[in-house]
């Protein structure tokens, strides 16, 4: 007999994304294991439904979450806790004269994520490495071409790299906007925090014709990137499976 359902907590909400298209997928694949049950927020501000769940699942951009925030997601996941963390979840971001500052106000929140977002070149193709192949999460998976926002972030802590890129080049638009070192940059990863882990998915960018208001009225196209793909699927139900602890 079961003990009783695995209850997620998926906080999916932010700025300058799709998040109602970003939303219902997550929703439908946490859906497809029965002894799951979720719970939906915007932002981190409900923190019993924080404590109440079994694992988390977030993709946001730009939520700046406050201090007693950042330190319940901190122990959530020292104490255990799994943390789905998707796309801009390591996002804070300030539009400034000389471009989008990603100034370093949230650092508990980064460090348990394991890396701050500070930059992207426009959205384009670009080969991801499959740099631990003998991993479960990533087994069985060949390197792929992907169109979608590439994460130029700085990290924090040891991480085990599963999916990495490279890029040298510039970020148009950004205040740290070169980036000229031909180093690995992380993908997807795994962040071990106290008794818990962080598994970080920088994939999964989307947007519709109105979520860059006030900046742009419309925006010109609807972009979905990673979530054209299979591969990327692939990667998030192995990714749900290892936050629920099948996996």
């Amino acid at each position: 007999m079961s003990a009783g359902p695995q209850r997620a907590l998926l906080v999916c909400g932010g700025k300058y994304h799709d998040f109602d298209f970003a939303r219902v997928e997550l929703l439908k694949l946490l859906g497809e294991n029965p002894e799951v049950r979720t719970r939906v927020a915007e932002d981190y501000a409900n923190l019993a439904a924080l404590r109440e769940a079994d694992f988390l699942v977030t993709y946001t951009c730009d939520v700046k979450a406050a201090e007693a925030e950042q330190r319940a997601l901190a122990d959530f996941v020292a104490a255990g806790g799994r943390w789905l963390a998707l796309h801009g979840t390591n996002s804070v971001m300030e539009f400034t004269k000389r471009g989008v500052a990603c100034p370093r106000t949230h650092p508990l929140l980064m460090q348990t994520l394991g890396s701050q977002f500070l930059a992207h070149p426009p959205v384009g193709k670009f080969r991801v490495r499959v740099s631990r192949p003998d991993h479960p999460l990533v087994a069985g998976i060949r390197d792929f071409e992907v169109e979608d926002e590439l994460y130029l972030s700085e990290y924090h802590g040891e991480s085990e790299t599963l999916l990495e890129t490279r890029f040298t080049g510039e970020a148009p638009g950004f205040v740290e906007k070169s980036w000229p070192e031909d180093v690995p940059h992380r993908v997807m990863y795994l962040h071990r925090v106290g008794r818990g882990s962080v598994l970080y998915n920088t994939l999964g960018h989307c947007r519709g014709r109105y979520d860059m208001r006030p900046i742009v009225d419309v925006y010109p196209r609807v972009e979905r990137c990673a979530w054209n793909e299979p591969v990327y699927y692939e990667l998030l139900r192995r990714g749900l499976a290892w936050a629920a602890g099948s996996l």
